[in-house]
């Protein structure tokens, strides 16, 4: 049996390849609460690996935050989670733990860069200025895997994933994502009977979204994947992989399947005169796709999955 250490279980990537485990009569599965390890504190990171016999890590722990958050504490958003990846990555390292998996950001990728987004790009071009302390962190992550694979042969692997949304989401109605948010407006408008609901922007630009069981199941895949496999469809000094649909919309499309995933069946207006963010941010998923791994989840399926975990959880969800 297997014992699989998932740091960052409570959040929403972290739950889903724990529930994901869970199915499984082959692992036992190690979480720990903030308040019981202190991932940016190196010793007692070291003190928990030393005390644990651990097979596998799945690194998805993070502080994560949105613009606001981003542009108002930068040094605990740079300083956390470098923290945690190097305490981490090397515990685990000193520990003997072979195998283990980082999940990142697609914020690593230039703000310029060519769409669709593919691997190589990153380090090519200058960041997005509002994320770049977090997106340095993260990209330090991927080169720490990448180094202890390369200086004492260990097998430490990336992953990228695109817009993320499902089970565990933070549904707060002034700092959520998109769909969080758009879920939660157009429920209360039905609740309302309200006949009018304005989206932001002119419903042009194009995102792609994944949902997180897809994410857990995409992770567990690449972690799974014999080494060489992986090594083969993989570069030493570029070895992350995309995870995402490769499949975009506009914004209105997305706007009009939450709408009908809610129930709502009013007026949709859309204010130009609210900014619209970059035109397209899509990820290649070639390399992924090469590995044998396709996502489940239509945009409207997941939504309806991940409208329904919103009635479900009403009293406890965050936000």
């Amino acid at each position: 049996m297997k014992t699989i250490f998932v740091a960052g279980h409570n959040g929403m990537v972290g739950a889903a390849i724990v529930r994901n485990l869970e199915k499984r009569a082959d692992v036992n599965i190690v979480t720990k609460n903030r308040s019981e390890l202190d991932l940016t504190n190196q010793a007692a990171v070291s003190e928990f690996f030393a005390d644990n016999v651990i097979d596998e890590v799945y690194l998805a722990a993070a502080k994560v935050g949105g613009i606001h958050a981003n542009n108002t504490y930068p040094a605990e958003f740079i300083y956390e989670n470098l923290m945690i990846e190097a305490n981490i990555i090397n515990a685990a390292h000193t520990n003997d733990v072979q195998n283990l998996l980082f999940l990142g950001s697609s914020c690593i990728y230039p703000k310029l860069a060519a769409q669709p987004m593919a691997e190589q790009a990153l380090l090519t071009g200058i960041l997005e200025e509002t994320n770049e302390p977090y997106a340095i962190a993260k990209i330090a992550g991927i080169k720490l895997c990448e180094s202890y694979n390369r200086q004492y042969g260990r097998d430490y692997r990336s992953v990228m994933p695109t817009n993320l949304y499902g089970s565990n989401d933070n549904f707060h109605p002034e700092n959520s994502h998109v769909i969080p948010a758009l879920l939660r407006r157009f429920h209360e408008a039905v609740q309302r009977g309200d006949d009018e609901v304005t989206a932001w922007g002119s419903g042009k630009p194009m995102r792609e979204f994944l949902h997180v069981d897809d994410m857990a199941a995409a992770s567990i895949h690449v972690m799974e994947l014999d080494k060489t496999i992986y090594d083969a469809n993989t570069e030493p000094m570029l070895s992350h992989i995309n995870v995402g649909t490769g499949v975009d919309c506009t914004i209105r499309e997305l706007v009009e399947t939450v709408a009908k995933v809610t129930g709502f069946e009013g007026r949709i207006v859309f204010d130009a005169t609210k900014p619209d963010g970059a035109p397209r941010k899509l990820m290649n998923v070639d390399r992924l796709a090469s590995l044998g791994w396709r996502y489940h989840y239509s945009l409207e399926a997941g939504l309806t999955n991940a409208y329904q975990w919103f009635l479900d959880n009403q009293d406890n969800f965050r936000g």
